[in-house]
């Protein structure tokens, strides 16, 4: 009898971009096919005050921590929290770069995001990075017309990982959620330059990732409303509705990977130019 899929939180923790990091993760976490990583991703982290903001959402959500933090300060305060939460964390360079000091005889210069070369195309992508973490969750309305795309959908359907997802690609985007009865910014309706595209879920599905989130959070989820799956599919036929009045495609990520929801999306944005 095959086990039921459980699901559990992966941080990941980057001081660049955090292609290298995702890589790995998706690796490992490929090889167990009963257990789902949630992932939170964690661009750019540079200093104290954004990695204490990084450390405190993991304290409400635990699970594994990897990360690629070269700047020793940094990682010794990531070490040193995760130990006192209890929280598996790995760095994920330092095995290889000992490796390397050892063979070539000399330590490592540490330099941080020394893996990018510094061209145009790294610019744009940082930009865009910048520009998505910025436009989180609907944050910053007033210049989302300046997005290349725009996701929304209700919550838990793998908005914000697919948007970070897409600016590591350079592509510029933001994304709103969708709740039950509340219209969509004016800015977003008004947007003539942004492709925006609606993602939906099974209810079941979208009940069974939010009853995990409950487990793993100390958030305030008291209303059953927000796993029922009555509940769900209300919040789902609203948002059907609003894409559907404002011409915007939806795709079902049910059963698509981030990278394929990625990829659906710019060939949507392809054909629409």
């Amino acid at each position: 009898m095959e086990k039921a899929q459980s699901f559990f939180h992966l941080h990941l923790i980057s001081d660049a971009t955090g292609e290298t990091l995702i890589a790995a993760g998706r690796a490992v976490a490929a090889q167990y096919k009963n257990a789902r990583a949630i992932e939170h991703i964690y661009p750019l982290i540079r200093t104290t005050r954004q990695l204490e903001k990084v450390l405190d959402e993991i304290d409400e959500q635990p699970g594994i921590v990897l990360y690629t933090i070269v700047e020793k300060d940094l990682a010794r305060m990531i070490d040193e929290r995760c130990a006192a939460m209890s929280v598996p964390c790995v760095s994920v360079l330092e095995p290889v770069l000992t490796v390397f000091q050892s063979y070539l005889g000399t330590p490592a210069g540490r330099r941080v995001g020394a893996q990018h070369v510094l061209d145009a195309d790294y610019f744009r992508r940082i930009d865009a990075l910048n520009f998505t973490m910025e436009h989180d969750d609907g944050q910053l309305p007033d210049d989302i017309d300046e997005a290349e795309i725009v996701l929304v959908g209700i919550s838990r359907t793998s908005k914000t990982p697919t948007s970070i997802y897409l600016a590591n690609r350079g592509i510029k985007t933001a994304n709103v959620p969708i709740v039950l009865g509340v219209p969509m910014p004016q800015k977003l309706v008004a947007a003539a330059n942004s492709l925006v595209v609606g993602l939906i879920a099974t209810a079941e599905r979208i009940s069974q990732v939010r009853q995990h989130r409950i487990l793993g959070t100390s958030g305030n989820y008291a209303s059953q409303d927000y796993i029922d799956r009555a509940a769900i599919a209300e919040e789902l036929a609203y948002a059907r509705q609003l894409c559907t009045r404002h011409g915007w495609p939806l795709i079902d990520v049910t059963r698509r990977s981030i990278e394929e929801t990625a990829a659906a999306i710019v060939a949507l944005r392809g054909r629409s130019r």
